[in-house]
């Protein structure tokens, strides 16, 4: 039998495992060639940055409207649409290619934004107007249902898992605001700590957690009775801004944005479990699938700061526009 007919052989008896080696090696690679965007809003430059998390660099700045602020993936995460306040509008935008698909006008000051889990509702607050506006949404188009007046200066949205119940914080009369979503009626409003930010519920709709940006930690309310009830105040570091879910339904992120840290929170015993370094004004974020990497806005450096969870370590900073803002990626972790 010649050399190449005993390679032949070989080969054919062992194709299944070689080929196994192959796409393993392989894997790597199509993942990073699949990769999608990550998109950095950058509320004092009207625009959104487009990074490309292969050689991180920003590929294009998109212009936006005056002052966006936040930007929220439709339910089918076909679009990425981004709120411009002082522009009155929403900006679609895909968020695998880049490209802008269109622009809603006459959505008042629109400076936070969440679509219900049921996505038959959409809802922002006014952060200028102090006003809660809730939109009915068809998977396509917006139709006002109700405005709510409110405290002053609307910050942050969370909705039930139900579909039920909106919270919204009030960051300069340091209050918490709960609308009835299917009646669209306010159902109770009370006292927080100081300049209350963003908003996160637990899973099972039991808790929910406030970031306190004028002070040092996260509030938790006990949201099972007819009215939230505080339980608990949770110390992370001057600022506490902006929460992001790790995936595992356990853990969740909060930037501090004064402290200039990111702290990890097990919201199942209400406690600090891990800290990170996170420069300039630490602000909204988002986290790649693993829960490995936390994609953080550096407020006040103009810049994406990429932060390694497991070495507890800042890999590297992509510059971006003034005033960076909200992170988001279609490459991303569950959001509990």
């Amino acid at each position: 039998m010649t050399i190449l007919s005993r390679f032949s052989v070989f080969f054919a008896a062992r194709r299944p495992a070689i080929l196994t080696v192959c796409f393993a090696l392989l894997s790597p690679w199509s993942a990073l060639a699949a990769a999608n965007p990550i998109f950095v809003l950058n509320s004092l430059e009207a625009s959104v940055s487009v990074i490309d998390p292969l050689t991180w660099k920003e590929t294009r700045r998109i212009p936006t409207g005056k002052e966006p602020h936040h930007m929220y993936l439709t339910p089918d995460e076909k679009s990425l649409v981004i709120a411009n306040a002082l522009s009155d509008s929403l900006l679609f935008i895909d968020p695998k290619t880049a490209e802008v698909q269109r622009t809603v006008r006459d959505i008042l000051d629109p400076y936070q934004l969440r679509f219900s889990p049921d996505m038959k509702w959409f809802v922002t607050v006014a952060n200028r107007l102090n006003h809660v506006d809730i939109y009915r949404w068809d998977g396509a188009n917006l139709t006002l249902a109700k405005r709510i007046a409110t405290g002053k200066t609307p910050s942050h949205l969370w909705i039930d898992s139900k579909s039920t119940t909106v919270y919204a914080t009030m960051q300069d009369s340091d209050e918490l605001v709960v609308i009835d979503l299917p009646t669209q009626t306010l159902k109770w409003r009370g006292k927080t700590g100081a300049m209350p930010a963003d908003v996160f519920g637990t899973p099972d709709d039991k808790f929910l957690l406030i970031g306190l940006t004028g002070g040092a930690g996260v509030e938790v309310y006990d949201v099972t009775g007819r009215e939230p009830k505080l339980v608990k105040l949770i110390n992370t570091g001057k600022g506490a801004h902006a929460f992001r879910g790790v995936g595992d339904k356990r853990h969740v992120f909060v930037s501090n944005r004064v402290a200039n840290t990111i702290s990890k929170i097990d919201y199942q015993n209400m406690t600090v479990v891990e800290s990170y370094p996170a420069p300039s004004g630490p602000d909204c974020m988002d986290v790649s699938p693993d829960g490995r990497t936390i994609y953080v806005a550096s407020r006040w450096a103009k810049k994406m700061t990429v932060i390694d969870t497991q070495t507890k370590k800042v890999v590297r900073q992509v510059n971006v526009g003034k005033s960076p803002h909200g992170v988001w990626t279609l490459d991303h972790a569950a959001r509990q």
